[in-house]
Formats: C-alpha cells, sequence, structure tokens
C-alpha cells in the first residue's frame, strides 16, 4: 500500500486525525479488557486531535501489517499497542518493520537505558548482561527496532520519559508503537504530549470543548429538535450528540466543538428546547431508576422494547 507521503512529510505535518490499533489475542479473546483504547480518545480529545478510529486485531502478522499500512496512509497520528514484549508472541515489531520493508536493528541507546533502568526479576538473580542466555535474548527483543537507515535516529526513536527505558519508536513517520500494559501506555502516551503539541491545530494544546446538558424528556420527544440544530450548528464546526442512559431519570444532549464561544451561545436554546439544564458531569443530578419505572420517563419507549 504506497502512499506518495514521505516519511519525513508524515513526521512534520500538523495533525488533525489520529487512529489507535489494539493488538492482542488476549483482547479478542475476552481475558484482558482494553482500558487503552478509552484513554487514546480522552487524550485526543483534550488536545484537540480529531479520533477517527480505534480498531483491536489479533497478534496475526498479516492482519497487522494491512492495518498499519493503512492507518499510516489515512491518518496523521497513529498509535499502537501491545505486542512488544520479550515472548514469542509478541510480533509488533518485527509485523510492522515487514510493512514498510525495514530491518530490525538493536537500538542501542535504547540497550544502555535498558540496563541502567530496568531493575532485575527477583526470579533471575544471577541474571548478567554480559552472558549469552535465553533471558538476555528475550529482553534484547524489546529494544529491536523497525529501522529506516536512510532517515535520522531522532525521528525515529522517543524516550518520553526519563524515568522509563522504554523507547516509542515512530515508524512511517507518524505510526507510534506503544506497551500494552495500561499503566506504560497511559504514562507514555501522556509523555508523548510536548512532541505533539507544536503540530496540532490549537497550538496551545487545549483541545475540543464538550457542553453537557441534562434532559428528563425521552430520545423520541426531542429527537425532531435535535435533528434540526444539528443541521443548523454542524456546518460551523458543532456536533450535537443525544445519549440514552438506561435506569438513570435523565439523558444527555452534548455539544462538542472548538470555538467556546459559538457552544456558549446555543446552551440556553437547548435548555429551554430539552427542559434540561448544564451540568459539569454527566450522572451529578441522577437519580435511579427501576425498571418497572423506566416506562414513566419514555413515552416512547424505543430501547426497552428489547428487554420485553
Amino acid at each position: 500500500m504506497a502512499s506518495s507521503a514521505s516519511a519525513d512529510e508524515r513526521n512534520t505535518r500538523m495533525i488533525h486525525t489520529a487512529a489507535c490499533l489494539i493488538i492482542g489475542d488476549e483482547v479478542l479473546g475476552g481475558k484482558t479488557v482494553d482500558t487503552n483504547s478509552a484513554y487514546m480518545a480522552k487524550f485526543s480529545f483534550k488536545l484537540g486531535m480529531n479520533l477517527k478510529r480505534i480498531e483491536v486485531i489479533a497478534d496475526d502478522e498479516d492482519e497487522i501489517i494491512e492495518a498499519v499500512q493503512r492507518m499510516s496512509n489515512k491518518y496523521d497520528f497513529v498509535v499502537t499497542s501491545g505486542g512488544i514484549g520479550p515472548t514469542h508472541d509478541d510480533i509488533t515489531y518485527q509485523s510492522i518493520a515487514k510493512a514498510f520493508r525495514l530491518p530490525l536493528k538493536l537500538h542501542d541507546e535504547a540497550y544502555v537505558r535498558m540496563k541502567k533502568l530496568s531493575k532485575p526479576h527477583p526470579s533471575q538473580p544471577n541474571f548478567s548482561w554480559d552472558e549469552d542466555s535465553p533471558a538476555l535474548k528475550a529482553k534484547l527483543r524489546m529494544i529491536k527496532l523497525p529501522t529506516d537507515e536512510a532517515r535520522e535516529d531522532k525521528f525515529q526513536v522517543i524516550f518520553p520519559s526519563e524515568e522509563l527505558w522504554v523507547p516509542v519508536a515512530v515508524v512511517n513517520g507518524n505510526v507510534h508503537i506503544l506497551p500494552g500494559i495500561p499503566r506504560l501506555f497511559e504514562r507514555l502516551l501522556d509523555d508523548l504530549t510536548p512532541h505533539l503539541v507544536p503540530r496540532l491545530t490549537d497550538p496551545d494544546g487545549k483541545g475540543i470543548s464538550r457542553i453537557l446538558i441534562s434532559t428528563p424528556l425521552p430520545e423520541s420527544e426531542i429527537a425532531t429538535y435535535l435533528t434540526e440544530l444539528a443541521e443548523r450548528v454542524e456546518p460551523k464546526g458543532v456536533k450535537v450528540g443525544s445519549y440514552p442512559r438506561w435506569g438513570k431519570s435523565r439523558n444527555t444532549v452534548t455539544l462538542v466543538g472548538r470555538d467556546q464561544q459559538l457552544l456558549e451561545s446555543l446552551v440556553a436554546e437547548v435548555e429551554k428546547s430539552v427542559n434540561g439544564h448544564r451540568v459539569n458531569t454527566e450522572g451529578e443530578d441522577d437519580e435511579d431508576v427501576k425498571d418497572d419505572d423506566i416506562k414513566e420517563y419514555d413515552t416512547q419507549p424505543l430501547w426497552s422494547s428489547f428487554f420485553r
């Protein structure tokens, strides 16, 4: 899947769109609950990046190759999660290297940092960095990175945190390879912020604004108004959302956009039209509702029909 854009161009262009690729059989098999994509969504929203796609795929070379090629060509900032550990089923590095026809090379600085900052596991008291062993080979798998020898190293490997040896490999200019462990993923993603801010649409990294309006009315009653509102304001960059909340007495209407002044100018109208009020956090004015009472809050129940 070729693209006319070069890796250097992808590495420096403004970031408008983002995508997240979760890699792991354990997620698809239900063993592990994915939280990294949700964190990526909040991170993107905060920085004003338009997260366009989240995918979960298996630890399968062909799947990884197809997904990263497509995402790299289509989106400005791509993050992968998972598959970069020391075991045989950690194949993300080798698959992404193959996707862009790159060799895997031991990264010298990552090796130095790993030796300095990683702690030996209690089960390996005799481990030595100077002796060839299965344990050493396993560790080195984690720092054999896809490498484009025609490009400077500083554009291909980032060490977001001085306290961690873990590198973030940047392949094809915009594919950022992160570990799947949530605490590490979150830490490294947050620490990438200074590298991203100069390339954001909003250089201050203020992100997108979201206004929440709580309403006691069912979606069926406000649907016509929200459709008309969306037709008026979406051309101006405002997205209108409606979210039913099962088992609660109130639903939520959202206004999302970059123009805070425009969003604020719509609040009074929306509050009046949906018989609602603005809230800071969804659910702050909740009242629990029994299943038998849900019909009292939705005179034209749509979703409740599935539970009859």
